[in-house]
């Protein structure tokens, strides 16, 4: 199910872009794919209707690029007021503040706790991972099951946000200098799959989140507690796409 209007649509959009997004010094938006999900890029291409999609020599990766003046106001228009990381600033001192641009955009950003659109989504499909972990202990006769919906950013102001609206928790890796959110119980694994439910991921990691799914419904029915429900889990875990963990 893809975004039903423009604003959903703006709020996906926005997502990606404070995930895997910039707007350059060089009046463009650049947003960044891996080659799995080339369609999501042209799917942009056909609902902004500008730009070009672009591979990445030597790399698993396209760009999706935007660099026409009428094609930036109207990507703009419709992220205005949703942006929630600092890309917003790239907005204001790269594009509106251009001489080119001369039209006295207001351009506003989010600084609302309100997630009830599609926002994570788009910032799920740039940032995010589903993550299965099969945890064997001495002490327990059977294997322990965790689910992880994981999230990786620089800085943590947006991370304290999502960990407002699923729960879990956020964590600090020292070596690499970067916050990581992570779901860490099953509570907030059901309304991580309460939200993605209602407003689904666009990208190759829908395949992942299906699986972890699954993962959780066999968990509330006691499976994992069974010789043949892990095993489930197991194959559930193998088939996820190792690159989109």
């Amino acid at each position: 199910m893809k975004p039903s209007n423009d604003e959903q649509f703006g709020h996906y959009l926005a997502g990606l872009i404070d995930g895997d997004g910039h707007f350059s010094s060089k009046l463009q938006l650049v947003i960044v794919f891996n080659s799995l999900d080339v369609s999501l890029a042209y799917f942009l291409k056909e609902k902004i209707e500008f730009g070009q999609i672009k591979k990445v020599k030597d790399k698993n990766a396209y760009l999706y690029i935007v660099s026409s003046k009428d094609g930036l106001i109207k990507v703009i228009n419709l992220i205005n007021g949703k942006l929630r990381t600092h890309k917003y600033n790239q907005v204001i001192n790269n594009i509106i503040n251009h001489p080119r641009y001369n039209e006295n955009i207001i351009f506003e950003k989010n600084l609302s706790n309100n997630f009830d659109n599609y926002w994570i989504a788009g910032f799920s499909d740039a940032d995010a991972s589903f993550q299965i972990k099969i945890v064997n202990k001495i002490t327990r006769s059977k294997p322990e099951i965790r689910l992880n919906f994981q999230i990786d950013q620089k800085f943590k102001d947006i991370l304290i946000l999502i960990k407002e609206y699923f729960g879990g928790n956020i964590g600090y890796r020292e070596s690499q200098d970067t916050y990581y959110y992570g779901s860490t119980t099953f509570g907030s694994a059901k309304k991580v799959i309460n939200y993605f439910d209602k407003y689904h991921l666009q990208s190759s990691k829908y395949i992942n989140y299906v699986k972890w799914r699954k993962c959780y419904l066999l968990i509330q029915d006691k499976e994992h507690l069974s010789e043949e429900g892990i095993s489930k889990i197991v194959k559930l875990k193998n088939a996820m796409r190792y690159s989109l963990r």
